[in-house]
């Protein structure tokens, strides 16, 4: 028995043929051709769902062109893409100083996930846990 893909969409029974992935670190939406595998993050469309596509304000749609010679898309066609969307959804690279690095008027000390101890520079600071006279 063969199993043919649905649309993703809800209660369409249509045969899927494209493939939707969203690239959020780009704020991009890629439709490409029916992926030769189901992946959990991507949604397949049928040919009306995906014609009608609309992504979010500020997003922007990738519609790669699709091969009508029969074969569908080979595997260079596939690892290209993937190879894309890998690329892109990459983390840039870091901009935040390193422990020891000048912040501001002070020097970090230390960092614990997202928090830094950073300590002043300045020598007229007043102790904050004493009262000001």
């Amino acid at each position: 028995m063969s199993h043919v893909r649905r649309c993703s969409r809800t209660a369409c029974r249509q045969p899927a043929v494209f493939t939707l992935t969203y690239v959020y670190a780009d704020s991009t939406a890629v439709l490409g051709p029916l992926a030769a595998y189901v992946e959990p993050h991507c949604y397949d469309l049928c040919a009306v769902h995906a014609e009608r596509l609309t992504a979010p304000r500020g997003w922007e749609v990738v519609r790669l062109p699709v091969e009508t010679s029969g074969g569908g898309p080979g595997s260079d066609d596939l690892e290209a893409l993937a190879d894309a969307v890998r690329e892109a959804a990459r983390p840039p690279a870091r901009s935040e100083p390193y422990p020891g690095e000048p912040v501001g008027e002070g020097q970090e000390i230390l960092r614990r996930g997202h928090l830094r101890v950073v300590k002043s520079d300045r020598t007229d600071q007043r102790d904050p846990r004493r009262p000001h006279a």
